[in-house]
């Protein structure tokens, strides 16, 4: 789903329910004003237990040099949302994944960047185990590290700020706080 000049990246728009109400090109709906859309986060492991964080590429219209997690996109009109997951994985980070699994996926959020940029999505999560290295274009993703989930978590929790919101806000709900809290450390509701 690269963009091209005749053929614009298409994004999912949802009511307020998160039901499809129609289609805009990615480039028109990220701004002062965006529509609420359908997108996807993931957080991958490797064999270690380890997570893959990416710091955004400065270039990038919304946070742009924040470190974030694995990768997240937009689901094209009528594409499978693994698929979707899978294909930004490879265009993203030249990244394919073993056991994707969804884990969340009523996550939703609306968030306002320093410039005034809004995101404002219904963003489904899910986690996978990587099957190689990354590789990552650099137009999309300015750096790759693998953390220990329990240093991402405490990060999150003591310096949000460091972090996209998005991360953040998904490090709080339990399903995801269970897969990064230390093994016998409280997950809280």
């Amino acid at each position: 789903m690269a963009q091209h000049p005749d053929h614009p990246e298409l994004v999912v728009l949802l009511d307020p329910d998160g039901r499809p109400v129609g289609t805009a090109p990615k480039a028109a709906v990220h701004d002062e004003d965006t529509p609420l859309h359908l997108a996807f986060s993931v957080h991958v492991f490797d064999a270690d237990g380890r997570v893959l964080l990416t710091r955004r590429a400065l270039s990038k219209r919304t946070w742009p040099g924040v470190w974030t997690g694995t990768c997240c996109g937009h689901p094209g009109p009528g594409e499978d949302p693994a698929d979707a997951v899978r294909r930004r994985c490879r265009d993203e980070l030249g990244l394919e994944l073993d056991g994707l699994e969804l884990v969340d996926p009523d996550f939703r959020y609306r968030a306002v960047d320093a410039s005034g940029t809004v995101e404002h999505e219904v963003c489904p999560v899910w986690v996978a185990t990587a099957a190689g290295p990354p590789r990552p274009d650099p137009a999309e993703v300015a750096e790759v590290a693998w953390s220990t989930p329990g240093d991402v978590l405490a990060t999150a929790d003591a310096t949000p700020y460091v972090l996209s919101p998005w991360l953040v806000w998904q490090l709080q709900r339990p399903v995801l706080r269970a897969r990064f809290a230390p093994a016998g450390e409280p997950v809280g509701a």
